[in-house]
């Protein structure tokens, strides 16, 4: 792990040890240790070269961006307090020339020019921590393994897995990757507006994690593309899980607007063998994911390692 995830971690570690505290009706130094005991627990037990866990980070990845949301608040209510003063400076301004007969042009434009020159002074400060804050969140999502939008796993966590794998050669077990793409989403898109499109793929997204096991997993490939590693199933096994995904996806609507948006997807899926390289074995899910594309769409195609 990186310094600022650990920082992440025990921030998080930090918050529900207060939270715990809270709970409490008798709270003592006893749960402290205990609670400190199992946190030394899970740390130790970390490991940055397994996939599962990095699941134990995401509770760190998300309180980060509960910081620079917290901060992003404070900013702005900085800056409201200020705009606030300056605008009760602009009201006594005013009240000070309420008489025609008293008012000096001059000083007048001078008051107003000295407010002027501190809103100004304050928008730019505000400009300077949103620009900060917004690097922030860009460096947390490029370092993170979790994809923003869909909270699954990103490309960069399912390239680390499967170099991981196939670097050890060692699969003691039957191991499917698929590559699963919603269909016509650009014209889902185009219809009805890209807040939709993300919608969709949080909702394709929420029904994949619901009907895979535990042991397998959910990767964000790009757009409007997912990865999944099913782990210790045959080749009927696979095909029965995916035909289920299709299933549950004909029977649910997503409810946009007013609108009852119909999602389907296409599948393409390979058996991991000890040959495998990363590319390899993508590239396999990808030519038979084209084959169901090219073949009707909202189908499954499976490739048993040999083109067929």
């Amino acid at each position: 792990m990186k310094k600022d995830d650990l920082k992440s971690l025990v921030t998080q570690m930090y918050e529900n040890l207060l939270e715990n505290i809270d709970c409490q009706d008798c709270a003592d130094k006893e749960h402290v240790v205990a609670y400190l005991r199992d946190a030394i627990d899970v740390v130790s037990h970390l490991d940055d070269k397994q996939i599962d866990s990095i699941e134990h980070a995401k509770s760190a990845f998300n309180n980060a961006y509960k910081e620079i949301a917290n901060k992003s608040i404070s900013s702005y209510q900085h800056t409201n307090e200020r705009f606030e003063k300056l605008s009760q400076m602009h009201e006594e301004t005013l009240n000070n020339y309420t008489d025609e007969n008293t008012i000096n042009i001059s000083d007048m434009t001078e008051k107003f020019s000295e407010i002027q020159t501190h809103m100004m002074d304050e928008i730019k400060k505000a400009n300077e921590i949103i620009s900060k804050l917004s690097s922030q969140v860009q460096k947390l999502e490029k370092d993170s393994n979790i994809d923003s939008l869909t909270k699954v796993f990103n490309r960069r966590a399912l390239g680390t897995y499967l170099s991981n794998l196939c670097v050890t050669k060692d699969i003691p077990y039957e191991l499917y990757l698929v590559m699963l793409d919603i269909d016509d989403f650009k014209i889902i898109n185009d219809t009805y507006g890209h807040v939709a499109g993300d919608k969709i793929l949080i909702f394709i997204a929420n029904i994949l994690k619901k009907t895979l096991r535990d042991g397998d997993k959910v990767f964000r490939y790009g757009g409007e593309e997912f990865v999944l590693i099913l782990n210790r199933v045959d080749s009927e096994h696979c095909k029965k899980i995916l035909s289920r995904i299709l299933e549950i996806l004909n029977k649910n609507k997503l409810f946009y607007k007013g609108n009852n948006i119909h999602v389907t997807a296409s599948m393409g899926s390979t058996i991991l063998t000890s040959e495998d390289t990363p590319d390899s074995v993508l590239s396999r899910a990808d030519k038979s994911l084209y084959r169901a594309k090219h073949e009707g769409k909202n189908t499954i195609r499976m490739d048993l390692a040999n083109g067929n």
